[in-house]
């Protein structure tokens, strides 16, 4: 294994390190409609999970390993920004061994954090362990505004001091973290994973209600109980925490990716095809399934996951977008796609990020007929798109616009496709394997 620091993550991921969104610089993909995906593909870790599994390594000195990690950019990011606080990270395929000092750096700076939202996972590790951090403002995707008060608020009651400065989230504990009873107005999953990982080091109990239930907040607390933390609740609104003095490493791996599992899904479907999703657990995904299924698809069980088949046009389905176990934000742009080619109308109610109906105008540029109302957007589907130049936003309009693309005549562009290697591993080859013609393009777009 060789040291994932600076110079090494970029290598692995450069066109997300050196070159973001507004660069010329920048990366395309170019899809022909028309292909019926068929075969097999294989689901690895969360990227959900694992960003958040690396920043609780925080807690515990000496190395912990991480395996099932998906080969994806966000990961080198991660890695890059432990490098900065003192660790020592190494990576190869499919694992993560992250070598955390007795007193690592409290500072997460702009130029990472800015990159990718789960940057701020690190908050609530760090002020437990070492009792104060800094960390930037987080950005990533354009999905809409996501405030931290219910972090600040949440490590307030166990008895910091937090606040908002120049652009970075500023906490101390010099005396340390005390259990507290906190309520979420909203079950965030942020807010609820930097809650339980000052939690688990501070004095007495601790209690979250109206928790996130989602399963990469319980892969994130099961992880802890390796190193030794006390969890009740986990998978339930209400989290019960008993701090302990100290943490140790530990050897995790991560759960599979039910985002990455649901966009082939929703692949299948979409192009009428047939595919077998290796890894990908049907229990995490309850919901989308049974809308792919009252679409008209047929999902059956298989010894490692599911398949998904469609041998017709799909029927329009209604959906609306809940914390977990709801049907998932990050689905909802392929659900929108779905719908933009389906049979019928339909209406899509987003509850959780505002910003998600940002890409349903580049889905207008290919053809599609949908009106957007505040949090609703209403669909009429036709038989086909059309193929045009578009650009990605975030990670998961990238993933629903190269779909889009299968289905639309002629070549579709996909311009800042940057955003879909943050989430998406070998996603162009596992397209190209299930019968697509997607190639990549680089160099000067001006």
């Amino acid at each position: 294994m060789r040291p994932l620091g600076i110079c090494a993550a970029a290598d692995q991921s450069l066109s997300v390190v050196k070159l973001w969104k507004g660069s010329p610089l920048s990366e395309r993909l170019r899809i022909v409609g028309g292909a019926r995906l068929v075969g097999e593909v294989q689901v690895t870790g969360a990227k959900n999970s694992v960003l958040k599994l690396m920043a609780a390594a925080l807690l515990a000195p000496g190395t912990t390993t991480i395996q099932n990690v998906p080969d994806i950019a966000d990961v080198s990011i991660m890695a890059e920004l432990l490098t900065r606080l003192g660790c020592t990270v190494h990576r190869e395929a499919g694992l993560v061994s992250i070598g955390v000092p007795a007193q690592p750096g409290h500072r997460a700076d702009y130029d990472l954090v800015r990159k990718m939202r789960a940057s701020i996972n690190v908050l609530g590790p760090l002020v437990a362990r070492i009792g104060e951090a800094e960390v930037a403002l987080p950005g990533g995707d354009a999905i809409g505004s996501r405030g931290l008060d219910f972090h600040i608020k949440g490590l307030e009651a166990l008895g910091a001091e937090a606040h908002n400065e120049h652009g970075y989230v500023i906490a101390s504990a010099p005396n340390g973290l005390r259990g507290a009873e906190i309520t979420l107005d909203f079950p965030s999953v942020g807010a609820t994973e930097n809650l339980l990982t000052a939690a688990v080091l501070a004095q007495g109990t601790t209690i979250i209600d109206n928790a996130a239930r989602e399963p990469e907040v319980v892969d994130l607390g099961e992880f802890l109980i390796t190193m030794g933390a006390e969890i009740k609740g986990l998978g339930t609104p209400t989290l019960v925490i008993q701090g302990v003095p100290r943490l140790h490493p530990t050897i995790h791996t991560v759960l599979p990716d039910r985002i990455v599992a649901g966009t082939w899904a929703f692949a299948a479907a979409m192009t009428r095809g047939d595919i077998t999703i290796h890894g990908g657990r049907a229990s995490d995904l309850e919901i989308p399934l049974e809308k792919l299924t009252s679409a008209g698809a047929i999902v059956t069980s298989t010894v490692d996951g599911f398949r998904v088949r469609m041998d017709s046009r799909p029927q329009s389905i209604d959906i609306a977008t809940l914390p977990y176990p709801g049907f998932p934000t990050d689905l909802q742009p392929m659900v929108i796609t779905l719908n933009a080619i389906a049979d019928g109308n339909a209406i899509v109610t987003e509850n959780v990020f505002e910003g998600r109906f940002m890409f349903v105008n580049e889905l207008i540029r290919l053809g599609a007929q949908i009106n957007v109302d505040g949090h609703h957007a209403a669909i009429h589907g036709v038989e086909q798109l059309s193929g045009a130049p578009v650009a990605a936003t975030d990670i998961r309009a990238g993933a629903g616009l190269v779909l889009a693309g299968l289905v639309s005549d002629g070549i579709t562009l996909v311009e800042d496709s940057f955003h879909i290697d943050r989430g998406y591993p070998n996603f162009v080859e596992q397209l190209q394997a299930l019968g697509a013609d997607v190639t990549r393009e680089s160099g000067d777009l001006r």
